[in-house]
Parts: structure tokens; sequence; C-alpha cells
């Protein structure tokens, strides 16, 4: 399973960026970020269908998960200094079509991650 992850970059605290994440099939899916000195953390899960979706309290109204098919994206709107991590796309197989994982020890593959970096 390859995840090809794209879109990072370096903005200013209030601006959007889009990060997209392609697998080689359906999987239920998530990203994640971790930044320097801290641990993984959950950012948002989308099940198969696309029809379910979570996301963690800190980006709740700002960040949007969406799906076309086998390829995820993360719509993040009015980013702040401490979104800047490396964000990682997970997927796995799901036996229900609206099933959410949030662990990431749920998740078997991963992308290579992308720096999002938002300056204040």
């Amino acid at each position: 399973v390859q995840l090809q992850a794209s879109g990072g970059g370096l903005v200013q605290a209030g601006d959007s960026l889009r990060l997209s994440c392609r697998a080689s099939n359906d999987y239920a899916m998530a990203w994640f970020r971790q930044a320097p000195g801290k641990e993984r953390e959950f950012v948002a899960t989308i099940s198969r269908s696309g029809r379910n979706r979570k996301g963690a309290d800190s980006v709740k109204g700002r960040f949007t998960i969406s799906r076309d098919r086998s390829t995820m994206y993360l719509e993040m709107t009015t980013l702040k200094p401490e979104d800047t991590a490396v964000y990682y796309c997970a997927a796995d197989s799901a036996s229900r079509w609206d099933e959410i994982k949030r662990e990431y020890t749920q998740y078997r593959y991963w992308g290579q991650g992308t720096q999002v970096t938002v300056s204040s």
C-alpha cells in the first residue's frame, strides 16, 4: 500500500492550506501530526464511505476532512502557529463502510509526512 501526501508549506497565521493523500485503495483514512518534541496526535479521520468523519477538538471549526474515492483531503483554515507539525496520512482496511479509526495504532499504512509551518 502506497500513500502519497502533498500540500504542506510555510504560511502565516490565519492563512489556509489543503493537504492531499492518495491511497491505492478505498481504506479508512486519517491525518495525524507530530510537532518537534511532542507525540504524534490525531487530527481527523474519515470512513471509507466518506459519510462518517471526526476531528480533534483542537481543529474543529477550522479543519475539514473529506475524500474523493481513494484520495483524502484536509482543508485547513485559520491556521495557528501551534498547528506547525509534520502531517502524516494513514490508512487501513475497515470491515464496515462507515467505520472510523482514531488511534494511530489502528493504522498499518503511513505516508511519508508533509511539513506544515505557520509563522506568527
